[in-house]
């Protein structure tokens, strides 16, 4: 008996698949449509974390280096040792030259004292003189009174000639006397002018040498200052990044040694199209997917949104104004946290690429 083939299954099996796969890519095109409602993605994103290079400050050989590639450090460590000796000798050089300098101002210290008391002892002199010309005016005075008075006494025939001439030379003597003390007090004031200037020069060699010792002092903190550069530490706590030098090697200043990267802190810098950016803002839910780890879940919230888009900090920004111009679509770099990142602290890599997911409607 012959089959109806109208009524075989056959012809129902291409109906149903193509409703199948119909309902299937409805179902995900349902689906993607609202997750792209209710999500901003891109797969332009890096972990990024904080990073201090190490650098020599002063040129020599490296005398010993105490740390590993890749090992842990904290901030203050000591990490190599760049040959000390020269700088050590520069620090005795500059606490020689202090020590001489300290010298030179006690020395000038005792002049001073000296020439103080050398005015001290012109002062008493000059009193001592002052009162004996004191004296010397009254003597002289009394000597002209009494050459007076026996001139009277003689023009009276009541004195004798030589009499008077004894009163005569008398006179003349105290008043020799009298000029002798004044030109010792001239003496005396001119050795005080002199004892003054003596003290002044003293007091000026004293702040030349205090000047100069102020300057010894610096080089011996800039002596001591380089020889701690000898000895390099950690800048910060993390982890030996990248590290070129060797025992041996000759370093000059500003050679990067190593760099240590921050394990603490870290974060994803996400760069959306400039058309995602409409319903974005600060504190938004974040989903993360590292591509080194597919099955780890990250969360996160967005931290800050770029001023400004990514071709502004180019090294040659693009001139609109040139008459060159096709218009791109700009993408402006988002500040991503990561939320409870100790929790992923052994898996966290900075430069890592993530795809993340902003959730911008609930």
């Amino acid at each position: 008996m012959a089959t109806d083939s109208s009524n075989s299954p056959k012809k129902f099996i291409a109906p149903v698949i193509g409703l199948i796969v119909a309902a299937t890519a409805g179902f995900y095109g349902f689906n993607a449509y609202r997750y792209n409602q209710q999500y901003e993605t891109t797969d332009n994103a890096q972990i990024e974390t904080n990073s201090a290079p190490v650098l020599a400050r002063v040129a020599g050989y490296v005398q010993s280096v105490d740390v590993s590639d890749y090992a842990n450090v904290q901030r203050g460590q000591p990490l190599l040792v760049i040959d000390p000796q020269e700088y050590d000798l520069a620090l005795q050089q500059a606490e020689a030259d202090y020590q001489q300098t300290l010298a030179d101002l006690q020395t000038a210290r005792a002049d001073l004292q000296n020439a103080q008391a050398n005015a001290r002892n012109v002062a008493q002199n000059l009193k001592v003189v002052q009162s004996n010309a004191g004296v010397q005016a009254l003597r002289r005075d009394k000597a002209k009174q009494d050459l007076q008075r026996d001139q009277n006494l003689y023009n009276d025939q009541s004195l004798t000639r030589k009499q008077l001439e004894d009163s005569r030379n008398n006179a003349e003597v105290q008043a020799s006397q009298y000029g002798a003390s004044e030109e010792q007090i001239g003496l005396a004031r001119t050795g005080q002018g002199v004892a003054q200037a003596a003290i002044a020069r003293a007091q000026a060699n004293i702040q030349k040498v205090e000047a100069v010792l102020k300057l010894k002092q610096t080089a011996i903190d800039n002596a001591k200052l380089r020889l701690s550069y000898a000895r390099l530490t950690a800048p910060i706590t993390g982890k030996i990044g990248r590290k070129s030098v060797v025992v041996g090697q000759y370093v000059q200043p500003g050679q990067n040694l190593m760099t240590i990267v921050a394990d603490s802190t870290f974060w994803v810098v996400a760069n959306f199209k400039e058309t995602q950016l409409e319903k974005m803002k600060v504190g938004q839910e974040v989903d993360i997917k590292i591509d080194a780890y597919p099955n780890l879940n990250v969360k996160g919230r967005i931290g800050s949104l770029s001023e400004a888009t990514g071709a502004r900090f180019a090294l040659l920004p693009a001139d609109n104004a040139s008459g060159n111009f096709v218009k791109i679509t700009q993408r402006v770099p988002v500040k991503i946290e990561i939320l409870n990142p100790g929790q992923y602290r052994d898996q966290l890599r900075a430069g890592l690429s993530t795809d993340v997911a902003v959730r911008v409607a609930n």
